[in-house]
């Protein structure tokens, strides 16, 4: 028969955080910068096609999720 070894994991090693302030910071301010794009995109007035809604607010859109992504591998040296 096998034996049971009962470990405690929780005096032994300290939790350590993967994300620090820095990376909910910049994954903050990319959430911003996506939503900026969504409200750059809506909007009733004016035209469906205007160059605001088809070129400025996704390359706003597509900045914030790139700010979103270096949020998530950015480790501080």
């Amino acid at each position: 028969m096998a034996i049971k070894e009962n470990k405690s994991n929780t005096s032994q090693q300290p939790k350590v955080m993967i994300f620090n302030k820095n990376n909910y910071l910049m994954t903050a301010i990319s959430l911003g910068i996506v939503v900026l794009g969504f409200v750059l995109m809506s909007g009733t007035e004016g035209d469906i096609y205007d160059f605001r809604r088809t070129v400025i607010a996704p390359i706003v859109v597509i900045a914030g999720f790139v700010v979103g992504i270096y949020a998530i591998f950015y480790k501080k040296k």
